[in-house]
């Protein structure tokens, strides 16, 4: 009996140990289960002071690095890393606004899902790199809160640019980019034989001086090289305020951009469909409050389309009036000036403009080619210097449905009714009336407060 009570506790005892070392395991599986679940959820912050701190961090999803408030002169940041949709991996100012690149900094954004947020360049320049870089493997990358001002060299005749956007789907928004009176344009999209899908929102573009020489754009969407291939850039609410750097204030070298819903003020040019196709340039307003050689829209290539713009008293001719259409060379390089076809120019008000439109504008020995299909529907014109300019006789020309007042009235324009309203000092269609963007959202970065006012004079 004694031995088989013995057995029994002994059985029971073994139960008892495994019974516990079941528990013990399910728990450390617990444990270790919750572990991961706070490293995922807490993921690393990192406090630095250097560009040779933050360069040598090895950087993964979720991840966020803090620049320390202060003078980061002549720094070279490479922010590096690959993030995901959900959690992407952020670079931030301790203050933003507060971390000034001075001297020769410049930075490179070079990942998938990284946010640059809050910085400030000034007081320097670049030595040779662009100032700001999205390289050519970055995608889904974004450039929020920042500035560059002032940031030249003595050298005027120095080529390179502020912000240079390769890779795709990037982003440059609510950024103050300003005061560029060197060589180069300011924002360039760079594209190759892929379409990039880069977004340029909310963004002030301050004063740019005339450069007096070509390449003083404020905005490049491609080049002539890669001109007949697809960008699909979109444009959309920045301030462009006295972009006067050359002619061309955005020039359109790709296929299937976007211009939307811009702010063009006392700009001295115009915004160009310079190369490509199947672009958009609707919805902006253009204020040229009379100062000389402002201008709206000028169109070259095949199916553009210019709709819903407002232009104000755009004190440009030929090249630069409100809606200018181009003649074209016979056997046009890619860098020439390609033929208009199927230009569609509908719904835009020209208010006070020197010039409404001209057709075959910059007619030479060279460019002898007319517009072909161009469809001019739907557009108001009041108190124009001159409704219409005929360089050229463009082929299978359409005039029709057009409103206007203070002029001669020409084929294709009836008395102007009752379709316009003054509305927040514009005039709009009664059926879409709408408030500007500037005067109802954030443009530019939301620490610094500017006093920027735009008068419709």
């Amino acid at each position: 009996m004694k031995n088989y009570r013995s057995l029994v506790w002994g059985f029971m005892l073994i139960n008892l140990i495994g019974f516990s070392s079941c528990a013990a395991s399910n728990v450390d599986d617990a444990v270790k289960q919750k572990e991961q679940q706070v490293q995922q959820n807490n993921n690393n912050v990192y406090t630095v002071s250097s560009a040779t701190e933050l360069n040598a961090l090895n950087l993964v999803a979720g991840d966020k690095v803090i620049m320390k408030n202060g003078d980061w002169k002549s720094q070279q940041v490479n922010f590096k890393g690959k993030g995901t949709a959900e959690k992407p991996i952020t670079l931030v100012a301790e203050t933003k606004g507060s971390v000034i690149l001075s001297g020769n900094s410049n930075l490179k954004i070079d990942g998938e899902w990284l946010t640059v947020d809050g910085l400030s360049f000034k007081n320097g320049f670049s030595l040779k790199d662009d100032v700001v870089i999205f390289t050519k493997t970055s995608s889904n990358c974004r450039l929020t809160n920042t500035s560059i001002e002032d940031y030249n060299p003595a050298d005027k005749t120095v080529d390179y640019k502020w912000v240079s956007l390769y890779g795709t789907k990037n982003r440059v928004d609510h950024c103050s980019i300003s005061g560029k009176t060197h060589q180069g344009t300011t924002l360039v999209v760079w594209l190759d034989d892929k379409a990039n899908y880069h977004q340029i929102d909310h963004n002030y573009f301050g004063p740019r001086p005339d450069l007096g020489v070509n390449g003083g754009e404020t905005i490049r969407i491609g080049t002539s090289t890669y001109s007949m291939n697809d960008s699909y850039t979109t444009v959309e609410n920045n301030i462009f305020d006295k972009c006067n750097g050359e002619i061309e204030i955005i020039s359109i070298k790709s296929g299937y951009n976007k211009i939307l819903n811009n702010l063009f003020y006392e700009c001295v040019g115009t915004v160009t469909f310079r190369h490509g196709n199947h672009s958009e340039v609707s919805a902006n307003y253009f204020v040229g409050n009379d100062v000389s050689n402002t201008g709206g829209v000028r169109i070259i290539g095949e199916n553009q389309k210019v709709y819903d713009n407002y232009l104000y008293k755009i004190a440009g001719t030929s090249l630069r009036a409100s809606i200018s259409i181009m003649n074209a060379f016979e056997n046009p390089a890619l860098s020439d000036y390609w033929q208009v076809k199927n230009a569609d120019v509908q719904r835009n008000i020209i208010v006070n403009s020197k010039e409404a439109f001209v057709l075959g504008a910059g007619k030479d020995s060279k460019r002898v080619v007319a517009p072909d299909g161009v469809n001019i529907s739907g557009n108001y014109v009041l108190n124009p210097g001159t409704l219409i300019t005929m360089t050229d006789e463009p082929a299978n020309l359409k005039i029709q449905n057009n409103q206007a007042d203070g002029t001669s009235l020409s084929t294709g324009f009836v008395k102007l009714g009752t379709d316009l309203q003054l509305s927040d000092g514009i005039w709009q269609r009664k059926s879409a009336l709408k408030k500007p963007f500037w005067l109802d959202v954030i443009v530019g970065p939301e620490w610094k407060k500017d006093n920027r006012s735009f008068l419709f004079k």
